[in-house]
């Protein structure tokens, strides 16, 4: 006996509930277990190619276990350091920023601050506050068991996840695929590859933009001789993932830097912000056509939208899960818009004199 619409919708509605529940309370537990499937999933492409060159999946998962491993290796000895050293110089110059800034609009504009002004009066308190509080508050950060503990575990256990999930991708997929209920597996395959669309074209084409612009604008600051550039330029490639963040962050940090830097010399300050603009021409013309695509159903502002409100509910986890549940969650409501715009509901009574365009 087949159940009901109404029945199959409480049926759902309550393992949904459950899930979230779930999710709830084990909230950052579940980091180092999606980071290690996200990893995975982003491979898994990889060891299909190496299968079909004639490579069984245990030797496919090994090769490309032993290919990550090298180049992490390589990436912790050539680049760490210059992190490292970059983002130590950064911390300990922190306190003394804002007495310099100070001093330098004092030289350069010595009619706009006043010491009786609201701008020195405000400069003056950012200063006492980042004196008083910025070794406090790295101190924490660094000497928190807390989070050095997260870390380890993070950095220990998703890889080890993430090399049974790949070694078992196939197997897995194939046990969910028994498990669907028969008379709506099509549909939920169909809406599955959907997912796995958005998912492929958005994750790995804009993980490889913000490679490729990480590396390009560490290289290049790093090449004009601007100080922390190598670090503002990978944080600000990393941050492209989220829309119109990381361009912003990445030009505005660095072009102040270069006022602050080569105030003397103004042909640096503009070569600093044409490396920005050639990025940003490259990104929005090659980059993301070619690499992204224009048809992951991914829209900007639906993206930073989840972002926050799952990393608000969830936390880091959340954060994780946000951009396979805004893709998910895309996929699925264009699917319920579609149904619904064929329903009697939409259509009305001249359902049948008046067809659907």
């Amino acid at each position: 006996m087949s159940l009901s619409v109404g029945q199959q919708v409480r049926y759902w509605g309550a393992g949904l509930a459950v899930l979230l529940v779930f999710l709830w309370y084990v909230g950052d537990t579940l980091a180092p277990f999606l980071i290690g499937a996200a990893i995975a999933y982003l491979l898994d492409p990889l060891a299909d190619r190496l299968e079909a060159w004639g490579l069984s999946r245990t030797l496919a998962t090994v090769t490309i276990s032993i290919v990550v491993v090298i180049a992490s290796l390589l990436v912790v000895v050539l680049v760490v350091p210059v992190l490292f050293e970059q983002g130590k110089a950064l911390i300990e110059s922190l306190p003394k920023l804002v007495p310099n800034i100070l001093d330098f609009l004092t030289k350069r504009f010595p009619g706009l601050l006043d010491e009786n002004s609201l701008i020195s009066q405000n400069l003056a308190a950012l200063e006492q506050t980042v004196r008083a509080n910025s070794g406090q508050v790295i101190g924490k950060v660094l000497s928190s068991s807390l989070a050095v503990v997260n870390f380890m575990t993070i950095l220990i256990v998703a890889p080890v996840v993430a090399f049974y999930l790949l070694l078992d991708w196939d197997r897995m997929v194939a046990v969910i695929d028994s498990w669907l209920p028969r008379e709506h597996a099509p549909v939920i395959r169909r809406l599955g590859r959907e997912i796995d669309r958005v998912l492929a074209g958005f994750v790995r084409g804009q993980m490889t933009v913000g490679l490729i612009l990480g590396i390009f604008y560490a290289v290049a600051l790093g090449l004009v001789g601007l100080q922390f550039g190598v670090v503002v330029g990978l944080v600000a490639g990393l941050l492209t993932f989220i829309p119109y963040v990381g361009s912003t962050f990445g030009g505005v940090t660095s072009v102040g830097l270069a006022v602050f830097q080569f105030w003397d010399d103004p042909v640096w300050i503009a070569v600093v912000a044409a490396i920005f603009a050639i990025g940003q021409v490259l990104e929005g013309n090659f980059l993301t056509p070619k690499l992204v695509g224009g048809s992951v159903g991914l829209h900007p502002v639906w993206l930073m939208f989840a972002l926050f409100a799952f990393g608000s509910a969830l936390g880091f986890a959340g954060m994780l899960i946000a951009v396979p549940a805004a893709a998910s969650i895309g996929v699925l409501g264009r699917f319920a818009i579609a149904n619904y715009k064929q329903s009697k509901l939409y259509l009305g009574d001249h359902a049948e004199q008046e067809p659907d365009a």
